[in-house]
């Protein structure tokens, strides 16, 4: 636990924010505790007698807006830890892992995983397999965990340590509850084991000479063929189950045309990347959301909150070649902000007592600067 590696790791899960854990600590509060108590805490560590505390459970919804996603909230100090701990390995595992695998990994994105994609879709590879591993974070082995990390890792203390925080425990409505298996999403170490264990799955892949992008647990194989689609299926099916004791969600995973199906919420239509069809339809609800003229904020509330979330979609899904949905988009955004506009400017004279004039309640501002030149996000100059 060397000074300077802990001080990168503080910085790090500061930058992060995040709520407190078990104990109540926020991340500003841990500065000033961690000055009075890290000695002792680091002594704990080195002679191997330093407990982690049990990770916080809560649940948030997923994209899908159907399941819930479990998340577990260490408390800072652990954070931190897990941090120093992640960062030493990153440095020694990452240089190993397949140039397939994108997710969490310096210098590599999801739109990374989408181009490589693409790539082999226009050289006609047009039936994906598409793999849903059941429940990853939640069922991963840790046996198998050990075996990959005793791989790479000689230091006892250190596997040790890792087991006793993949073993914490969660609390769930007060209760704590015992962590068998799984690995707590929110633990700065989760992506990198994920990605340790998911390695022996991109090496078989490669081997095999498939071509297939993963970020995190989800994996994306583009094959010529729908008979060669359902091969690899059965064939990955039994090797995550024999060798990763992990299990393929038969609901979420199938075989079909690269145009039927979305990846990191992106499809592929006629040659170019696109928005799929759900992450239309959650832009939609969203836009929804922040011009609901029934929301009792400002205008200038409104438009700061709505331009933020633009400018974090048009981020990410602007990577899309397609462009024939944008003007109608547009047009149907700029009507519902001067909806916003009417109600906004009707209130405030029925207020003042007068009654509204067709030239005030017309709107006077464009689209925040975040929507681009044209107003709608993804669109061209």
């Amino acid at each position: 636990m060397a000074p300077a590696n802990i001080r990168r790791a503080f910085k790090k899960v500061k930058a992060n924010r995040g709520a407190a854990g078990v104990d109540g600590m926020t991340v500003d509060e841990f500065a000033g505790w961690a000055r009075q108590n890290w000695p002792k805490i680091c002594s704990t560590l080195m002679d191997g007698t330093y407990r982690p505390q049990p990770v916080l459970r809560v649940e948030i919804p997923k994209t899908t807006g159907k399941d819930m996603r479990k998340l577990g909230i260490p408390t800072v100090l652990d954070r931190v830890i897990c941090q120093a701990i992640a960062q030493v390995l990153s440095d020694r595992l990452d240089p190993e892992f397949s140039e397939s695998s994108f997710g969490y990994r310096p210098g590599r994105s999801a739109h990374g995983a989408i181009r490589q994609i693409h790539t082999s879709v226009r050289r006609g590879y047009r039936i994906a397999v598409d793999i849903d591993v059941k429940g990853f974070f939640d069922n991963v082995n840790h046996d198998v965990i050990f075996a990959r990390l005793s791989r790479h890792i000689r230091d006892k203390r250190v596997l040790r340590l890792i087991g006793l925080y993949l073993r914490a425990g969660v609390v769930v409505d007060g209760q704590i509850h015992p962590s068998p298996m799984g690995i707590a999403q929110g633990s700065p170490l989760s992506p990198l084991l994920a990605n340790l264990v998911l390695d022996d799955l991109d090496k078989v892949l490669e081997q095999r000479g498939h071509r297939f992008a993963r970020y995190a647990d989800d994996v994306l194989i583009v094959v010529r063929s729908k008979s060669a689609g359902d091969r690899v299926m059965a064939s990955i099916s039994r090797f995550l189950l024999t060798k990763l004791k992990l299990s393929v969600s038969v609901e979420k995973s199938r075989v079909a045309p690269i145009g039927q199906t979305s990846f990191l919420g992106f499809g592929f239509r006629r040659g170019k990347i696109c928005w799929s069809e759900k992450t239309l339809l959650r832009f939609k609800q969203e836009v929804k959301r922040f011009t609901d003229r029934n929301w009792g904020v400002s205008m200038a509330r409104r438009l700061r909150e709505f331009g933020a979330y633009l400018r974090g979609w048009m981020n990410y899904f602007g990577l899309s070649g397609y462009y024939r949905p944008i003007p109608v988009l547009e047009s149907w955004i700029r009507r519902r902000i001067r909806a916003c506009y009417w109600v906004n400017r009707k209130s405030i004279e029925c207020a003042e007592g007068s009654a509204p004039s067709a030239s005030r309640m017309a709107p006077r501002t464009s689209l925040p600067t975040a929507c681009g030149s044209d107003g709608i996000p993804g669109s061209e100059s």
